[in-house]
């Protein structure tokens, strides 16, 4: 048995904390919502790559735009609990359509979202050879990104006349899972080398004291020095841009799921924590927690959804009295979600949850579901219902 299985094994020996049955039973009549809903809606959507809902209706992005994996990933959390057969039909296609862009080699940094909720839930669910080969693909081109100068996973391809090869961004903490997995399922310990180096210059260069992300770090792609850092979709350089802060906390508690290293579990800790301690009274996330707020300082429901996955994943790690304070939080993250923002009775909206958003900066999808939010707030009630399901 390797130092690294002994080291999980060890850190995972203790009993962790349960579910209550009144947020068991609350979950399970959304879910039942949530079921419903997407037997509608897939009707419409069916072999698509949606991002965000647009006058009701969700658009059809680009095949290798990030969020292509989303929308299959709630096909297959459905599929996986019995749903229809039409939801496994829906995402086995869309997960077809994606080896256009890998076969293109145009993966980026965000491969884990796209390949780890089609090509890799489809291995763990049916065990199909050729979705585990897409996902070792897709692996191999993210490990490829690796900065060894740096420490540090490269972000986005050039853009016109911008170099971008020392950009490294917070949202790649969850494409790391690509890596851990590919680690696991081939035991080349080389691709999980690659994520926790990435992991430690996240706490060591991303997270500050009080547990606040940057959204973009520049390095000198030669020398691996840092230079600076760029507000990206927050606010501000110095902000703190509340999806990304939801990227650390679930990012870091994965990274400790996978390797066992406690500096991740503290991160993820205080990543947690600077999360909570934001929230306003509906604890409901605005989409930057340094922004100026007033009446209409927009919320992101996305952060709030991504947030409360990983905290349930926090809780796991955790002894049981600490981790029923994470489960609760995480409960009543999710609760408010639905209370405040459900689009359960909205005809006229596609969308599970409303009030996302995308880049406010940049001045794109704002207070409107997003594929990414309803993924997460499907994954939160499935985990709230006491399902074991993972796909990270």
């Amino acid at each position: 048995m390797s130092e690294q299985t002994l080291q999980k094994n060890a850190a995972n020996s203790h009993q962790p904390a349960e579910i209550p049955a009144s947020v068991h039973a609350w979950a399970d009549g959304v879910w039942e919502r949530i079921r419903e809903k997407i037997g509608r809606t897939s009707r419409r959507i069916g072999v698509s790559c949606p991002h965000a809902s647009v006058n009701g209706v969700y658009d059809d992005m680009r095949v290798s735009w990030w969020t292509a994996g989303f929308w299959p990933g709630i096909l297959w959390q459905l599929s996986a609990d019995g749903g229809q057969p039409e939801f496994r039909d829906i995402a086995e296609r869309c997960e077809e359509r994606l080896d256009e862009p890998l076969h293109a080699l145009a993966v980026h940094h965000d491969s884990g979202f796209i390949w780890l909720l089609s090509a890799v839930a489809d291995y763990r669910i049916t065990g199909n050879e050729r979705s585990r080969q897409r996902g070792l693909m897709a692996a191999s081109q993210l490990a490829s990104r690796f900065n060894l100068k740096g420490r540090y996973i490269r972000a986005w391809h050039d853009a016109e006349n911008v170099n971008r090869a020392g950009w490294s961004i917070i949202d790649t903490m969850m494409n790391l899972p690509l890596l851990y997995w590919a680690s696991e399922t081939t035991g080349d310990p080389r691709f999980r080398h690659i994520a926790a180096a990435h992991a430690e210059t996240v706490l060591e260069h991303f997270m500050r004291p009080d547990g606040s992300s940057y959204h973009i770090l520049r390095f000198d792609a030669e020398t691996g020095e840092l230079l600076g850092a760029d507000a990206g979709q927050g606010y501000a350089a110095d902000s703190a841009w509340a999806r990304g802060s939801a990227w650390t906390v679930y990012g870091m508690a994965l990274s400790y799921k996978y390797t066992g290293n406690e500096a991740f579990l503290t991160g993820a800790k205080r990543a947690a924590h600077f999360f909570l301690a934001q929230l306003p009274e509906d604890y409901v996330p605005h989409w930057d927690f340094r922004a100026p707020r007033n009446d209409d300082t927009p919320r992101d429901t996305s952060a709030g959804a991504c947030a409360a996955c990983g905290l349930i994943e926090l809780a796991a790690h955790v002894p049981a009295g600490e981790g029923q304070t994470y489960l609760d939080a995480a409960g009543r993250l999710v609760r408010a979600l639905d209370e405040h923002y459900g689009a359960w009775d909205r005809e006229d909206e596609e969308g599970l949850i409303l009030s996302g958003t995308s880049n406010l900066p940049g001045g794109v999808h704002i207070d409107t579901p997003l594929i990414y939010g309803d993924y997460f707030f499907v994954e939160a009630v499935s985990r709230l219902r006491g399902s074991k399901l993972g796909f990270w």
